[in-house]
């Protein structure tokens, strides 16, 4: 069942070591069918250099296994409640990386300081507030995904133009169209946490990005008039462009 998805999920994962995102098994990618309602995510605890797309999990959006010798991650009820609630994702990584984590420690959104960050994320990440004690003790995994989601509808935001999140005191999440690019978001949101942390070390002014420049580099990559890079016909009218 879903043979072409576990490898896709397969692979996403084994990304992460090599990327640098993960450190021991600190780590999980999942990708989804939607026609089926069913998704395929990393088991819980197997160091990378043993895994192998047999060992992926198949489960549904309740969480239950469909398929699989494994137990499947134990983010598993957080990854089910952002498919059912982000409609048009297909991938899902959670890290738990350093940069990143870093902010989301000191409960803090990650600034879109630079067009690195703005390439790929249309404003600041948001950062999830920490779950409560009750949270925490009935359902975390569960509440895990519940407060990202419901830092997204009380911000007003598009979780398609900016596909990451932190939750306070745990870490990052990120999503896109793929597997592989829930994983492609995961190392941008790493390196611009980085780059933010170290401009705001270096001075206390206001060091956002202006709007015009965020939306200049977010939507050349992104959107019905992108230019950015080989695959889309725009890039024949803007040669001028890097």
């Amino acid at each position: 069942m879903l043979e072409k998805l576990k490898n896709e999920v397969y692979k996403a994962n084994m990304a992460l070591p090599k990327l640098g995102l993960v450190t021991f098994t600190w780590g999980n990618v999942s990708g989804i069918d939607r026609e089926k309602g069913l998704f395929v995510i990393k088991p819980s605890g197997i160091e990378y250099d043993q895994l192998k797309p047999s060992d992926m999990v198949v489960v549904n959006l309740d969480g239950e296994v469909v398929e699989g010798n494994l137990n499947p991650s134990s983010d598993t009820p957080t990854h089910a409640y952002l498919y059912q609630h982000f409609l048009n994702i297909g991938g899902i990584t959670h890290t738990h990386s350093p940069w990143g984590v870093s902010f989301a420690a000191a409960k803090m959104d990650i600034p879109a300081v630079s067009t690195t960050h703005a390439d790929t994320f249309y404003g600041d990440i948001p950062c999830a507030p920490a779950l409560s004690e009750e949270e925490i003790k009935t359902a975390y995994e569960l509440n895990t995904g519940k407060v990202i989601v419901t830092e997204f509808e009380n911000r007003g935001l598009d979780p398609d133009a900016t596909p990451a999140a932190l939750v306070s005191q745990h870490g990052p999440f990120t999503w896109g169209a793929t597997p592989e690019k829930s994983v492609y978001n995961a190392k941008v949101l790493e390196v611009s946490a980085e780059i933010s942390y170290h401009a705001l070390q270096s001075t206390r002014s206001e060091i956002h990005v202006p709007q015009y420049l965020l939306d200049k580099h977010y939507y050349r990559k992104h959107g019905d008039n992108a230019y950015y890079g080989q695959s889309s016909t725009q890039s024949k009218n803007h040669i001028t462009h890097a």
